[in-house]
């Protein structure tokens, strides 16, 4: 049978990065899921896809020949509090596939027992994390959004203890990699820096290596600044594509951050229904720290946490390096800014954001909160309203605007007349930015509850809908539709 062919490029840094771990085999472990398509895109070979050998190999009963178990080392605020040593608690990597000669991807188990760093925890999953990261992450991939992803969804057949007994489960989650904000922190903090300089020019060398190359940034003082400068923008893109999908992370600690940019760790996270700018899901966001509103705040603070462990590597002086990195870090508003305004732009349908633009679209937020009106529906009503064909659609089924919005409505169209280019493909780009569905939270709750009882079909269901979430089908009176009181999900936990 064909083997992958593995890289362990980032275990090779020896073990002050990594240690070795074993995943611990599941009892009787089953497909929950399996993502086809990612299979495909990875290159994955073919024998080991979903096939009994998979399985066990996935759920810690055999092992992917090639593949070596470790867990990697970071640190990180959690909640503002500085943590010196964190690391893979319930996360073992096997390695790096090959997806070309430029790209691989890391392959990891999530949920797969426990690993030096696991502190006391188990290092298990329950169900419902996994079933939560697996059609939340992938939702996400298919709104456009930078992300991990995930393989495959394995039930483990043994239970978990939280406050009550749960079933157990294990995420295979696929990243560019899974370098965070911590990792830098870690070997910044520590040591007095030993091993900066080198994760810092690897980490630019595998996620930067274009930036890199343009600049000719062949010392480590060099790659600090592109890793710096790269990872700052990818950030601040990310959390406007965030913020224009009322996409609510739920913990952004530093070691929740991707230096590559990808979202990670979909714990307590949601999707917000009837706007709240403070809106906050995870029951253990207490305070809402990680509330809607406040989340381009916490990552600009992040990102100057990670500028302040690149200081050693910036420049042999420090004044130097503060002033270097204080740049970066203040040029972070103005790149969310200017991401999360495009973003919005063409969610209403306009030629680009102009100044005034700022109070139409604060007046539209305000009503929307004010009235009580769903935030994925009121946007893609405006689609409808813009192309004239809600009588084509469901839309008027699924969502009534209150009079503020129709009056404001008037203003939006006065501007959209003003607009540079065609109406029509204005509108047209509307479509593809404002999606019909989401993965609401209480469709995912309902794929959890059916998942913890050994059925699935609805946890498919619901994947493949979302991998198409700009397009109307014919049981979208479902899939579209807010929540009723009684179903909406107001806390959501990370499972461990």
């Amino acid at each position: 049978m064909q083997t992958p062919h593995w890289l362990h490029s980032y275990q090779e840094l020896g073990n002050a990065y990594t240690n070795s771990a074993s995943p611990e085999p599941a009892s009787a472990p089953e497909w929950m899921a399996w993502n086809e398509a990612l299979a495909s895109a990875i290159k994955w070979p073919t024998p080991w896809r979903q096939t009994q050998a998979a399985l066990s190999a996935f759920a810690g009963q055999g092992e992917l020949s090639g593949s070596r178990p470790s867990a990697s080392v970071y640190a990180g605020h959690q909640f503002g509090q500085y943590n010196p040593q964190l690391g893979d608690g319930r996360a073992i990597l096997l390695g790096e596939w090959p997806v070309s000669e430029v790209e691989r991807v890391d392959i990891q188990l999530k949920g797969a027992g426990q690993t030096s760093y696991s502190r006391g925890g188990d290092g298990k999953s329950p169900v419902g994390p996994v079933v939560r990261e697996y059609l939340v992450s992938e939702a996400m991939h298919h709104l456009g959004v930078p992300t991990t992803r995930a393989l495959a969804a394995i039930a483990t057949g043994d239970p978990v203890y939280r406050s009550y007994q749960e079933p157990g489960a294990v995420l295979v989650r696929v990243a560019k990699s899974h370098l965070r904000f911590g990792s830098i922190q870690y070997f910044a903090m520590t040591k007095d820096g030993e091993g900066l300089a080198e994760l810092v020019s690897y980490a630019a060398d595998r996620h930067f290596a274009d930036s890199v190359l343009a600049k000719n940034a062949k010392s480590v003082e060099a790659k600090a600044e592109v890793l710096l400068e790269e990872t700052v923008k990818r950030i601040a893109t990310l959390i406007a594509q965030w913020q224009s999908l009322g996409f609510v992370h739920g913990v952004m600690n530093t070691d929740n951050m991707l230096l590559s940019g990808e979202t990670i760790d979909y714990g307590p996270c949601a999707f917000i229904d009837t706007f709240k700018a403070d809106a906050k899901f995870s029951a253990i966001d207490t305070q809402g720290r990680y509330r809607l509103s406040n989340q381009p705040g916490i990552a600009h603070w992040n990102t100057s946490v990670l500028a302040s462990c690149l200081l050693k590597v910036l420049n042999t002086k420090e004044e130097a390096a503060v002033a270097y990195a204080q740049t970066v870090v203040d040029e972070f508003p103005s790149w969310y800014t200017t991401a999360y305004k495009s973003q919005i732009a063409v969610k209403l349908g306009l030629d680009a954001f102009r100044p005034d633009d700022t109070q139409l679209h604060d007046q539209f937020l305000t009503l929307l909160e004010r009235d009580a009106l769903d935030h994925t529906l009121a946007y893609r009503w405006l689609v409808h309203e813009a192309l004239q064909d809600g009588g084509h659609t469901p839309i008027s089924e699924l969502f009534t605007p209150s009079e503020g919005l129709r009056t404001w409505v008037k203003d939006w169209q006065l501007r959209r007349a003003d607009n540079s280019v065609e109406n029509s493909e204005t509108a047209h780009k509307m479509q593809h930015a404002n999606p019909v569905v989401i993965p609401r939270n209480h469709q995912v709750a309902e794929a959890i509850a059916r998942a913890e009882t050994g059925d699935y079909d609805y946890l498919q269901s619901a994947f493949e809908r979302w991998k198409q979430p700009y397009e109307w089908q014919d049981q979208d009176r479902n899939w579209a539709a807010a929540p009723e009181p009684s179903e909406r999900v107001h806390q959501t936990f990370c499972g461990t």
